[in-house]
């Protein structure tokens, strides 16, 4: 207890030595990374009035609502989920997210494309180089997301990351089984390749200045051709997509070490408080936050 610590003995952790980041008023996040997993992080969270701007992972995000209701907009298709409910969301899928009513209390996980291709080779008993694919973006898994919660408390950090690993495994195996199809993504429409190609140019050069008459130069289209058609086809505008890969890109950098004033500069943005704003609105917490959660 606090009144038996003594100044020679050890500190109790700080909250965001623990993962634990104070957002407003009723809000509560903390991060946490699984150690039994490659790269594998989870974020539990209580949401009153923060909301998400539109973004995309580079990994998959599967979880679970805990209490009340969360609402998000992804391929066009507005959500809702409640307890009981699996939130899937697809690699490089743009999404948001949002309290529905007074707010929701969720588990997340964000596990990479190589991971659930491993499992799924294991479950097939097979070679698997297909990305498996959620078609559905909520559903009604009561006794799934049972066993996913269980993993994803056991692989907390109060928890034991031994079992964790088995219930997590388990669980992600069942969604794969039971929701998800190994299959590749629809086609894209119109101008695809000119998206791609540019697509694949911010991949490549996100730290680099892109204004977007460079871009539109490279995908021979006129500026609001390039515009209108990277919306459609990514869901994004260049420059929104271009914030995106910072973000990601910064992500990686915290978590080799770098400090977030490091980071702001190997990605490309104007100065720290530039890539907290753009962090935070799409990750939920600052990247002081995030740093000290998966170091």
């Amino acid at each position: 207890m606090e009144g038996n610590a003594t100044h020679n003995g050890p500190k109790p952790a700080t909250n965001e030595a623990m993962g634990i980041f104070a957002l407003d008023k009723g809000e509560r996040t903390r991060f946490f990374a699984c150690p039994n997993f490659a790269a594998l992080d989870c974020l539990t969270a209580t949401f009153r009035t923060y909301r998400y701007v539109p973004h995309t992972h580079d990994t998959f995000v599967i979880g679970s609502i805990i209490a009340g209701c969360e609402t998000w907009t992804v391929r066009g298709i507005r959500g809702y989920a409640g307890p009981g409910d699996f939130v899937f969301v697809n690699p490089q899928e743009v999404h948001d997210g949002a309290p529905h009513g007074s707010g929701y209390c969720y588990r997340m996980s964000y596990p990479s494309i190589e991971l659930l291709r491993q499992i799924a080779s294991e479950l097939r008993e097979r070679d698997v180089t297909a990305t498996p694919y959620f078609p559905e973006t909520v559903v009604n898994d009561p006794a799934g997301v049972a066993l996913f919660v269980a993993a994803h408390a056991a692989m907390d950090v109060h928890g034991d990351a031994r079992a964790g690993e088995e219930l997590l495994y388990r669980a992600y195996a069942h969604c794969l089984v039971r929701h998800a199809r190994v299959t590749s993504q629809p086609a894209t429409g119109r101008e695809a390749d000119q998206v791609i190609r540019i697509g694949r140019l911010i991949k490549e050069h996100y730290a680099d200045d892109l204004s977007l008459s460079r871009l539109a130069a490279e995908a021979g289209l006129p500026r609001h051709r390039l515009i209108s058609a990277f919306r459609r086809e990514t869901g994004m505008t260049p420059h929104a997509f271009l914030l995106d890969r910072r973000v990601i890109a910064a992500q990686q950098a915290l978590r080799r070490g770098a400090t977030p004033a490091e980071a702001a500069a190997a990605t490309g943005f104007c100065d720290q408080a530039h890539l907290t704003r753009a962090f935070k609105a799409r990750i939920g917490i600052t990247p002081g936050a995030f740093r000290a959660a998966v170091s």
